[in-house]
């Protein structure tokens, strides 16, 4: 094992004196291209090209001497040291740490990023921040290879956002360009690079923020009751059956919700409030713009598409979980088709209830059924007010085989 390991953050500018003095002592350097042809590194140091950090860690810790690891902008921010202090290699570092590549792009655009979100673009986490991107009105994501500002703009689609791309941040090759998302996917781009993603609607906030990304909001509780959507909400949008439909959604930050037949869009903004992408879909124009508004009141981010399912569906993006408030069993197989983890549905007869079940069970899925009933009662003297009995349906697929 090294005997000694420190990782080095650069962020463009002269090295600090505890950098150059780890730098001086090193038998091994590892890092990018750019960071390897420093002057300050040994020319009798082994150099490791940091590609995969995994393979670079155990190749650290094979080593009989002084290691020095180089990394862009703040590595213990989505940098390098999580892996090397993973528990498979033994590790024990020291940090030098530099200004983040979040920090300086925020830096460069002039704006505050206590209110951001940030993600990082993989390949292979390429959608889900794309959903981050979707669902909040600033989100800071730190690219790579094959999942960067191109990508990005192509997966958003038509959901318009600002992009601010920050290009070799710290380098003489430095640029900084500001785009439509429209326009993203018409230019090639240099890695590595950070891209601020701004747009939407961003909840209203007074004074200074008091916690990191997201603020929670002044609304607490979800299956909010129906006078907070603007009146009677159906059967199909029951607060009872709302709370039972999310909890076995369970959507999250990183998610694509699809709420078919929206109603007022009470279920589809409070999706939005536990951090997932919503797509609202109703075949009422007029119901698309009471969600809009629903959702504006609650300061979060919906997209709305008026069309009738299942023809609409075609076209929209690949959801993690689906509500299906309208269509029945028709419009839960279009659903099936595309393989969410999750579908719910309700049917008001058993009739109904037996189709939408077979037609989960046919698309691959472990079938719920369940028989809600609410009595709603009036505490002044103990008398029924209101009651309503709905068939809850859910489909969740199952995991795969070991």
């Amino acid at each position: 094992m090294a005997d000694r390991v420190t990782v080095i953050g650069w962020d463009g500018s002269p090295l600090t004196t505890a950098a150059r003095s780890a730098l001086s002592a090193a038998t091994l350097v590892a890092g990018a291209g750019h960071h390897l042809a420093l002057p300050e590194i040994p020319p009798t140091a082994e150099r490791v090209r940091l590609g995969s950090v995994d393979l670079a860690a155990r190749r650290i810790a094979g080593h009989r001497g002084t290691a020095v690891v180089l990394a862009d902008g703040d590595p213990g921010f989505f940098g390098v040291v999580r892996t090397l202090r993973a528990p498979q290699h033994g590790l024990e570092v020291e940090v030098v740490p530099a200004v983040s590549s979040v920090a300086a792009a925020f830096a460069r655009a002039g704006m505050p990023w206590d209110d951001a979100q940030v993600v990082v673009a993989h390949t292979r986490t390429l959608r889900r921040a794309v959903n981050v991107c979707r669902a909040h009105p600033k989100v800071a994501v730190l690219t790579s290879p094959g999942a960067g500002p191109a990508e990005l703009a192509l997966l958003l689609d038509d959901v318009h956002r600002t992009f601010v791309i920050c290009e070799e941040l710290g380098t003489e090759r430095e640029q900084v360009t500001v785009l439509t998302s429209d326009k993203v996917a018409d230019h090639t781009w240099r890695d590595p690079n950070v891209v601020i993603v701004i747009g939407g609607t961003a909840a209203t906030q007074g004074g200074g923020g008091w916690l990191m990304g997201r603020d929670p909001g002044s609304v607490r509780g979800w299956g909010l009751p129906a006078h907070t959507y603007g009146g009677d909400l159906g059967t199909g949008e029951s607060d009872g059956l709302r709370s039972a439909q999310l909890a076995r959604l369970g959507p999250r930050s990183g998610d694509l919700v699809w709420d078919i037949g929206c109603g007022a869009g009470a279920l589809a903004v409070e999706a939005a409030r536990f951090g997932a992408a919503v797509i609202a879909v109703d075949e009422d124009p007029a119901a698309c713009a009471r969600t809009e508004a629903a959702a504006r009141h609650f300061g979060v981010q919906v997209q709305t598409v008026a069309g009738r399912a299942p023809h609409v569906l075609e076209r929209l993006p690949e959801p993690d979980v689906v509500r299906v408030g309208g269509g029945g069993a028709a419009v839960v197989t279009a659903c099936a088709d595309r393989r969410p983890e999750r579908i719910v549905a309700h049917a008001t007869t058993r009739d109904e209830a037996e189709a939408i079940g077979g037609a989960l069970k046919e698309g691959g899925y472990v079938v719920e059924c369940a028989l809600l009933q609410s009595v709603d009662l009036d505490p002044g003297t103990w008398t029924e007010r209101d009651r309503s009995v709905v068939f809850l349906l859910s489909g969740h697929r199952p995991a795969p085989s070991p």
